[in-house]
């Protein structure tokens, strides 16, 4: 996806009155606070998508509204089946759809999966009233150099909807768990 698409993406989903999500592409354009919390700094690829919210979550509780508890079929096809990604099965509460939970903060956790020609990080923040996802990429074999531009291509179409749709979930979590506590007699 080149730059002005991504600009007329955004200001479409603003006059459409969706919540407008910011990107940027590469390694050097990454925030550093994402490249630090990645165990891959020197990777290959990145990018980082962020969204206003005035919903406060964990980082982790960002992750799983994001991506799920296990991995959708349409996320192992993805995962599984295009990128060769050995993902963990079933639920755990050390994985987020498959991916192993590998360092957390409290404004961050890091996801980490790998196939045999790339290792992925995926970092999600919640801060300052946004929440981020950067992912990171590192060619393990050359063919990750061939399989992964076109799917980053893709990548980059599906994440500002994963995001709106994240927020959408967690603003749905936070009124069904405030209008509990405003009930009488619980």
């Amino acid at each position: 996806m080149t730059l002005p698409e991504s600009i007329r993406e955004q200001q479409s989903a603003a006059a459409s009155g969706a919540s407008a999500v910011t990107g940027v592409v590469g390694m050097s354009a990454i925030p550093e606070s994402d490249r630090s919390a990645s165990s891959l700094p020197d990777g290959d690829y990145a990018d980082a998508f962020s969204i206003a919210t005035d919903v406060i979550a964990s980082p982790e509780q960002w992750a799983r509204a994001m991506f799920g508890d296990i991995p959708n079929l349409a996320q192992q096809f993805i995962w599984r089946g295009l990128l060769g990604i050995r993902l963990s099965r079933g639920r755990s509460p050390r994985t987020v759809a498959g991916w192993r939970i590998a360092e957390q903060g409290e404004q961050w956790i890091r996801l980490e999966a790998g196939s045999w020609f790339l290792s992925a990080n995926l970092v999600v923040r919640g801060f300052d009233g946004r929440v981020s996802l950067a992912t990171l990429v590192r060619y393990e074999r050359a063919v990750g150099r061939i399989v992964w531009p076109p799917l980053s291509a893709v990548h980059r179409l599906l994440i500002p909807g994963l995001l709106r749709a994240a927020v959408e979930l967690r603003t749905r979590e936070q009124r069904r768990a405030d209008a509990a506590l405003r009930r009488p007699g619980q």
